[in-house]
């Protein structure tokens, strides 16, 4: 068999491999052979205390924004006088420190530091006002919170409005408050690494993280990820490569850290040992271009907007994608031309459609080799149903549309000090609900329709504005598309196309509509018309933020 055929072969015909699964098996019995204790296999700190010592030398992290870099060491020494700070000030096991900054080097510094010592790590969205911020410290009550300089004041007023003493430590020089180098020269200094002992703790009990979900719907909360639901997660990143450790040689992140994507990096970059290409200025499509072309990494995780800004037409021939060899999509529907565009640039690359959510930490299905416009089939450690919304009973043959339930090991804690959401989420069994709607195919491909939450009604038909989008992005002078509905007395929703044009592109409303109407059936047309925006609204995440998008177009323009 000739190379070019065998090239062929491995990149159309992936199967998943255990090898990540192995890898991570022999790295918690060296742990586990030092402490003694048979559940460190699971505790995030050791594994990353252990991998740390493994390679000194190895770049873990590169801010492109500065330049500057950590070898595994640098990382080390630094994370080990974070904790020792932490204790130093009184710091105790399950205490909360809020993350809420662009992705300096830093970052993880103290992230690793909290793994170490069992407390809680939350990200929190840096753009957020001081409403927003009061009530996110509301929830996560932190005793030290990691934000930009510039952020400082407001994080403070938040603080003072409540009532809340948790000190500020700042990522810059300069100012009423520490900085990071400040806190650890201050504190950090009570120990050597090699008389360093992270906590002990049980991960299969210990919350370490606290995701926050994407409130496209309704308001935020956060889901409560253990030591274990991590360490079992996360790893099915990784089920596409074979060679550990370094699956691959780097990795671009473009997402901050309260996004799940970004937090799989964060944690398994030094596990794993990859290079984490990030940046602490803001990553606009030039900048984005910027990394990738100076950086060349290897591997990224894309959100569909990321994705949809990087592959704009008149823009992407200024970066040569072909250094990406794995590509990731996910966070909410990829459209097929979206993936499809991907594929045209990055043509060096395996492009995967991803689905998971934040209550699993992880995703839910076997992303390699699907079928076409699938997000793969059922992953191993997970149990999967498929529940008629209405009935509310198991649909056991292909080709119906449910709400999918899962159930497994990765499922989270419950969301932090919410007990009524965490109750409407979990069955008494076990299982919880997604919020989002599925069909299989006869083979068990999965394949996503909408969430629940934003179908539409009209005159008692379930409408998927994903499925109206998917056909109006088709259209060449689309760069972008959500659908909603307005409410209509007699009919219930009428379907109305937010529409972003393409630049120098003339799309006219009579053009979506009639797309719309060569390619579905009557109940789906757009009764409500459309309208042209410039950009669409969207959630800290980057997902479309559906309830202002619902709540803008009854005051806007239609055609």
């Amino acid at each position: 068999m000739n190379k070019e055929i065998t090239y062929r072969i491995m990149k159309y015909h992936k199967h998943a491999s255990d090898a990540v699964f192995w890898y991570l098996n022999e790295l918690g019995s060296r742990v586990v052979a030092k402490t003694g204790i048979p559940s460190d296999r699971h505790h995030l700190g050791k594994l990353i205390l252990q991998s740390l010592k493994d390679a000194p030398d190895f770049v873990m992290q590169v801010d492109g924004g500065t330049g500057k870099s950590d070898t595994f060491q640098d990382a080390l020494k630094r994370s080990v006088a974070c904790a020792n700070a932490f204790r130093a000030i009184g710091l105790k096991a399950d205490d909360v420190i809020v993350l809420m900054a662009s992705n300096h080097n830093d970052l993880a510094i103290s992230a690793y530091a909290a793994l170490y010592l069992g407390l809680i790590v939350a990200g929190v969205d840096m753009t957020l006002g001081i409403k927003e911020l009061e009530d996110a410290f509301t929830i996560t009550s932190p005793k030290v919170i990691f934000c930009e300089s510039e952020k400082a004041q407001d994080v403070a007023e938040a603080c003072r409005n409540l009532k809340l003493y948790a000190r500020i430590v700042t990522f810059s020089n300069g100012g009423k408050y520490n900085s990071f180098s400040e806190f650890l020269a201050k504190y950090g200094n009570n120990s050597s690494v090699e008389e360093f002992k992270a906590a002990d703790l049980d991960p299969e009990k210990s919350s370490c993280w606290l995701l926050s979900t994407s409130g496209t719907t309704g308001a935020p909360k956060y889901a409560t990820l253990t030591h274990t639901n991590i360490i079992m997660g996360f790893p099915n990143l990784w089920i596409m490569s074979s060679t550990f450790p370094t699956p691959v040689r780097s990795a671009l992140v473009t997402s901050p850290v309260q996004w799940l994507s970004a937090i799989f990096t964060l944690i398994l970059s030094p596990i794993l040992r990859f290079t984490r290409i990030q940046s602490s200025l803001t990553v606009t499509r030039e900048h984005a271009y910027y990394l990738i072309n100076k950086y060349k990494p290897t591997y990224a995780i894309f959100s569909p907007p990321m994705a949809t800004t990087l592959t704009k037409p008149e823009e992407c021939d200024k970066c040569d994608f072909s250094c990406f060899k794995t590509l990731l999509l996910g966070g909410s529907a990829v459209l097929q031309t979206l993936l499809e565009n991907v594929k045209k640039i990055a043509t060096e690359a395996e492009v995967y459609v991803v689905y998971g959510f934040s209550e699993i930490g992880s995703f839910a299905f076997n992303f390699v080799s699907p079928a076409p416009g699938s997000v793969g089939r059922p992953l191993a450690y997970l149990q999967h149903r498929l529940i008629d919304p209405d009935t509310q009973e198991d649909i056991l043959e292909p080709n119906k549309t449910g709400e999918l339930w899962v159930k497994g090991p990765v499922i989270f804690k419950g969301y932090y000090k919410n007990p009524e959401a965490t109750a409407e989420t979990f069955l008494n069994d076990g299982w919880i609900k997604s919020g989002d709607l599925f069909y299989r195919d006869e083979n068990w491909n999965y394949f996503f329709v909408d969430r629940l939450k934003m179908l539409l009604k009209y005159r008692n038909h379930q409408i998927s504005p994903t499925e109206i989008e998917s056909v109006i992005i088709k259209h060449p002078g689309v760069l972008d598309v959500a659908v909603t509905g307005i409410p209509d007395n007699d009919c219930g929703d009428l379907a109305v196309a937010c529409v972003v044009p393409q630049a120098n592109c003339t799309v006219t409303a009579q053009e979506i509509k009639d797309l719309v109407k060569e390619s579905l059936t009557d109940m789906k047309q757009l009764r409500g018309g459309v309208i042209f925006m410039k950009q669409l609204p969207l959630t800290s995440t980057s997902k479309v933020n559906r309830a202002v998008l619902k709540k803008i177009v009854r005051d806007m323009k239609r055609e």
